[in-house]
């Protein structure tokens, strides 16, 4: 289920005093941190919630705090902090996790709902080696990028793009054309291991 219309409007009308929803930056990007109050009773945040780690049995969703927010069915969380405009980088260390996705996502996307299943959210998913994109659960392969260490995400809100990045070789790999409507959260899904992020940093020269 889809949450509530009235509740999209109130994360724009906040603005940055809650939400952080970022202006154009000449090359800054976004600073955000994950919200845990969205994140599955499987997922630890950890790092001044700026990483993330999967847990098999995870907590007990009986020590969960419930709200509408928080995904029930997937392991994804997401940022605390919505794109509405501007260029944006941030990377992503991959640490022991061999399936994950990261993209962004619309920020009123369904909580029963996973990254890349459905039409709202725009990710690169890996997998038993190998990178996808996704949107509507249909998968494309993306070549020439291995297994990560580190990864970037460039996100270019009126261009409608999203982009990975070879952070060794400061290159995009691939772009992904989007469909924003409306403000958009880096969103975060992984089934093993952790995934720390770094934002607030610049967009490189030459992306």
């Amino acid at each position: 289920m889809a949450l509530p219309f009235a509740r999209s409007l109130r994360l724009c009308s906040w603005g940055a005093k809650r939400l952080g929803i970022a202006a154009t930056e000449a090359r800054r990007g976004i600073s955000f941190k994950l919200e845990e109050k969205t994140a599955h009773s499987s997922l630890a945040l950890f790092r001044g919630d700026t990483g993330v780690k999967y847990g098999l049995v995870g907590l007990e969703p009986s020590k969960v705090a419930l709200n509408v927010e928080r995904f029930r069915e997937w392991a994804v969380v997401l940022a605390d902090t919505a794109v509405t405009s501007g260029r944006h980088y941030w990377e992503v260390t991959v640490k022991r996790s061999q399936q994950f996705r990261i993209g962004v996502a619309d920020v009123d996307m369904s909580r029963d709902s996973c990254i890349g299943v459905d039409d709202r959210s725009w990710v690169f998913t890996y997998a038993q080696r190998k990178w996808h994109t996704m949107l509507a659960n249909e998968k494309a392969p993306v070549e020439g990028i291995g297994q990560p260490e580190k990864v970037g995400l460039l996100l270019e809100y009126e261009a409608q793009k999203l982009s990975l990045v070879d952070v060794s070789q400061v290159s995009v790999v691939y772009t992904i054309q989007t469909d924003f409507r409306g403000p958009v959260v880096p969103a975060f899904a992984l089934w093993d291991g952790e995934l720390l992020t770094h934002s607030g940093l610049e967009v490189p020269e030459g992306l």
